[in-house]
């Protein structure tokens, strides 16, 4: 053991991956990782952190996550409609690190971060924000970026249906990823990942929050989904699909994408592929909650009224045929800082406590092909959060998080 050295002891750990919780707790951390769990003997001369009553638990997860809008000017709801010509890339990477914090802070140590189409001059500013917080320059959690989403004209990420711009308002290229036909979206992923891209994220249906969009309809073709897949696979990057109408699901299911993100309207032949092909599903359903819609337009709020419901009813068939779910809030649909309301929505839907947790950790990392954090085990990444209470019995202890420990540095704790 070296000098930097931690030992954390609480009342209680979980382990995730069981869904038992051991008591008490002993967390050996040396640098950026656990090295011990329970051992025998403490290492002598490290240094002791006691928590007293809280319950240590991995670092959670939020696979679907938009850090660079909302945030602090915009507290509760959908964010400023017309932050795409507002907001400039500077002031919305430094609107990223105020969100990055309040994220961290909250218990996620892990987020993929699927950002709308946005004016960036073709920088990837999801991209830039990790490496400033891989480099301790502001905190944050570990991102796994988009880059631009890619959607065809008129896609419910193009930028202008959610704001009803004028024709060339904004103009965005392929390299920002409005892409149109098998050229232009290879092209466009080839763009996204040269520039650092972890994951590619796509428009495959309609969506409830944009104008002249229909939810349940698919917007790229058949062989536009089999080139960005291919092109996606070919260098060793997964694909998340934008997706709520059955047609665009399987659609997505059939061309090997690997994350359908909401699922709201899938039947239950398209549920049954998903398991059959192993597609994940990110569910965002505390959405038909927490999403404050009484601003939006009268045909938003009418879409979300027969979207939503449908949308918790699909997601309670899907736990029940065993589909792999990932946790991921669409914040700040929901208002960052509240991701893990999540939680109790996946709950609340037909799962237990410890498949909520384990939905938000091992199944999330398993999501991003990653096997050094999602538990508290020796050798992972020292990523530790402590909660008052037994999360395996009331999943909404979550929702006040006491201590964060991200890479064996404390950033959080009172």
């Amino acid at each position: 053991m070296s000098e930097s050295s931690t030992v954390l002891r609480a009342a209680r750990w979980v382990d995730v991956e069981s869904g038992q919780v051991h008591s008490p707790a002993t967390v050996v951390v040396d640098g950026t990782l656990i090295t011990a769990v329970d051992p025998v003997q403490e290492p002598p001369g490290a240094r002791v952190v006691d928590l007293g009553d809280l319950t240590l638990l991995p670092g959670l997860m939020d696979m679907e996550i938009n850090l660079l809008i909302g945030g602090p000017d915009t507290p509760t709801g959908l964010p400023n409609p017309m932050h795409g010509v507002q907001d400039d890339p500077v002031y919305r990477t430094l609107r990223g690190t105020v969100n990055a914090r309040t994220t961290l802070h909250a218990g996620f140590t892990t987020v993929r971060n699927l950002g709308l189409m946005v004016k960036s001059g073709g920088y990837l500013l999801d991209v830039d924000l990790a490496r400033a917080i891989e480099q301790g320059w502001v905190e944050g959690p570990r991102i796994v970026g988009a880059g631009h989403a890619i959607t065809p004209t008129g896609g419910h990420l193009d930028p202008t249906m959610f704001q009803r711009l004028a024709p060339h308002i904004m103009p965005v290229s392929v390299e920002e990823g409005r892409a149109n036909g098998v050229p232009q979206v290879r092209e466009s992923v080839r763009y996204q990942i040269k520039y650092g891209a972890g994951v590619i994220k796509i428009s495959a249906s309609g969506g409830v929050m944009s104008h002249g969009t229909l939810a349940g309809a698919q917007q790229y073709s058949d062989e536009e989904l089999e080139a960005i897949v291919d092109e996606a696979h070919r260098a060793g990057i997964r694909v998340a699909a934008h997706a709520h109408g059955d047609a665009g699901i399987r659609a997505c299911v059939r061309a090997g994408v690997d994350c359908i993100e909401h699922g709201s309207l899938a039947s239950d032949d398209t549920i049954a592929m998903m398991v059959e092909h192993g597609t994940f599903l990110v569910p965002t359903s505390y959405l038909s909650e927490g999403l404050d819609v009484s601003k939006a337009a009268p045909a938003l709020q009418k879409k979300a009224a027969e979207v939503f419901p449908r949308a918790r009813e699909t997601l309670r068939k899907a736990i029940r045929a065993g589909v792999k779910i990932a946790c991921g809030t669409d914040a700040p649909a929901v208002p960052h800082g509240d991701n893990a309301k999540e939680l109790w929505a996946l709950v609340d839907r037909g799962m237990t406590p410890a498949q909520a947790l384990r939905a938000a950790t091992v199944v999330s990392a398993e999501l991003i092909d990653v096997d050094d954090r999602g538990r508290l085990a020796a050798g992972l990444l020292a990523d530790i959060i402590a909660v008052p209470g037994d999360p395996t019995a009331d999943i909404t202890l979550l929702q006040d998080v006491r201590f964060v420990m991200k890479d064996g540095r404390i950033v959080k704790h009172r």
